[in-house]
C-alpha cells in the first residue's frame, strides 16, 4: 500500500501520517494533488484537472507537478 494513501487531509492544510507520527505544512495546490493522488489519478490526469482549477498551463503544471511528486518520493509517501 502506498503511504500517501494514509495521509489524513486537515481542513487547515496539515496532512497527517498516523503510522509514521508526522506531519506537513501544505500550501492549496499540494494538498490537491495529494487528494488526486489518493483517488488513484495519473499524473497526467493530476495535471489537467490543476490546469482546469487554476488556469495554469499543462506545461507549467508539468514541471511543478514533477517535482512535487520527486519530493513526495524523497520523504517516502510515493513510489
Amino acid at each position: 500500500m502506498k503511504l500517501i494513501s494514509q495521509l489524513q487531509l486537515a481542513e487547515n492544510n496539515i496532512a497527517f501520517h498516523p503510522s509514521m507520527g508526522n506531519s506537513y505544512q501544505l500550501n492549496r495546490v499540494a494538498k490537491d494533488i495529494i487528494g488526486l493522488l489518493q483517488q488513484n489519478r495519473s499524473k497526467d490526469e493530476i495535471i489537467t484537472v490543476l490546469s482546469d482549477e487554476y488556469e495554469i498551463s499543462e506545461e507549467k503544471l508539468f514541471i511543478d507537478v514533477s517535482d512535487f511528486l520527486s519530493k513526495l518520493k524523497i520523504y517516502g509517501l510515493y513510489q
